[in-house]
Order: C-alpha cells, then sequence, then structure tokens
C-alpha cells in the first residue's frame, strides 16, 4: 500500500483483484468473506455492503411471525428498540 498526495493507493492484480487497506477495513468493519457491492458511478467506482437479506414487502412479511397477547403499544416498542440497540453498544 503506498500514500499519494495524503490518499491511499492500490493495484489491480492481474485476476482484477484490489486489496482494501487495512485501516479503510477496520474502520468499515469489513471483515474476510463480506460481500460488496460494486457501482460504477460517474465520479469512481462505490463499495458498499451488500444487504443481508433480498428487499421484501410489507405484504411478503406482514404476519409471518406470531405473537400471543395484546398488541404492542408505539411507546413499548420504543422501549424494546432502544434495548436493544444498549445492549449492542456493550456487546
Amino acid at each position: 500500500m503506498a500514500t499519494s498526495a495524503g490518499k491511499l493507493t492500490t493495484v489491480v492484480s492481474t485476476k482484477g483483484q484490489v486489496i482494501l487497506p487495512k485501516t479503510i477495513r477496520d474502520r468499515l468493519r469489513w471483515r474476510a468473506g463480506t460481500k460488496l457491492m460494486v457501482e460504477d458511478t460517474p465520479d469512481g467506482v462505490v463499495l458498499t455492503v451488500a444487504p443481508i437479506f433480498p428487499p421484501t414487502t410489507m405484504e411478503e412479511v406482514f404476519g409471518s411471525l406470531r405473537h400471543d397477547g395484546p398488541p404492542k403499544s408505539i411507546e413499548e416498542m420504543d422501549a424494546a428498540v432502544a434495548a436493544a440497540f444498549k445492549r449492542r453498544a456493550r456487546g
């Protein structure tokens, strides 16, 4: 990996492979095996993490999970989401 005017550079191999700098992989948390989408834009190539699941509509998933008991209020759902974020932030 080399730098040019403060920018990291890499080389395309004969197989078309590119090594992304470790500092960038670490910052983005891209581990080995991370699937990336490649988009060709007028400004260059954009890499983004590919979605884990294919896109779906509400109609496709509505009612797919069973729930016994009364419906949850918006406040209860918000509290559950906040609790999940706190658990993930600690882990």
